[in-house]
């Protein structure tokens, strides 16, 4: 088995630490991405990441932070598709950190 930190420096990572092939993402890349910024992924976030997943095969765009909040409110309901909830999990900026994680592109307008 690979230690996190073999993990994390056999990923091809872009400036910003997002993957640069989508295709090797797994809930183990998610960890070490997610360790690797101080945060421990909790079956939460991995609810959240995986609906970013499938918001992104359908529309092909990781989306911004209302579109972000908006999608999770469709797919989990009004407690979990908030702003205040989701930056519980992913602080400063839910959106950005959550398509990281989630394997996806950096969304547009994310500093």
């Amino acid at each position: 088995m690979q230690t996190n930190s073999t993990l994390l420096s056999q990923l091809e990572l872009d400036k910003d630490g997002f993957l640069k092939d989508l295709s090797v993402w797994s809930e183990d890349v998610a960890r070490v991405l997610a360790q690797h910024d101080g945060i421990e992924l909790s079956p939460e976030h991995f609810e959240v990441l995986h609906v970013l997943r499938d918001f992104y095969q359908k529309h092909q765009v990781a989306p911004a932070n209302r579109p972000f909040v908006k999608a999770i409110k469709l797919a989990l309901g009004e407690e979990k598709g908030n702003s205040i909830y989701l930056m519980g999990l992913f602080p400063e900026s839910p959106a950005k950190l959550a398509a990281k994680y989630a394997g996806l592109p950096k969304p547009a307008n994310c500093l």
